[in-house]
């Protein structure tokens, strides 16, 4: 992880929030990680806090608003293959778990150590599953699922 420890639950959660984009970019970037894999750990992480968060208002009778609940629209090829027509088998076969575990792990780390709230990290990780989205939407074969996570400057 870069720098020197996990920001404490008493800093700013923009401090927060920035080592953990920092220290995502990072691994990723450093592993070469798939948009698949990337994808995957994502969404498990998404429906963890979405499923808090929904316990949450559901007590206290109110909704969640829709961007947090419902994946960022994306530009997409609406001619593009979808995943359905890739075999699965052989796509769940090719990922590489220890890979993902150790991004699952430094996720929630992260998120546990320095006691992000929900709402924050949620709309963190919302935007990378647009960024996510967005490549997997331009993937033509199964192939292209397997190319490394890419970054726009400054994200």
């Amino acid at each position: 992880m870069e720098g020197d420890r996990v920001p404490s639950p008493d800093q700013p959660v923009e401090d927060r929030l920035l080592f953990l984009q920092e220290n995502m970019v990072s691994f990723v970037k450093q592993f070469n990680m798939p948009v698949i894999e990337v994808s995957l750990v994502l969404s498990k992480y998404i429906r963890i806090i979405l499923d808090s968060l929904t316990q949450a208002a559901q007590r206290e009778g109110e909704t969640l608003p829709e961007n947090l609940v419902e994946p960022w629209p994306i530009d997409s090829n609406p001619d593009a293959p979808t995943i359905e027509s890739f075999p699965l088998e052989r796509l769940l076969g090719s990922l590489d778990e220890d890979r993902m575990d150790i991004f699952d792990t430094l996720i929630r780390s992260i998120l546990n150590e320095s006691q992000l709230p929900f709402v924050p990290s949620l709309t963190l990780l919302r935007e990378w599953e647009r960024l996510a989205r967005t490549q997997l939407s331009l993937a033509g074969s199964p192939g292209h699922l397997f190319s490394p996570m890419e970054f726009p400057d400054g994200f």
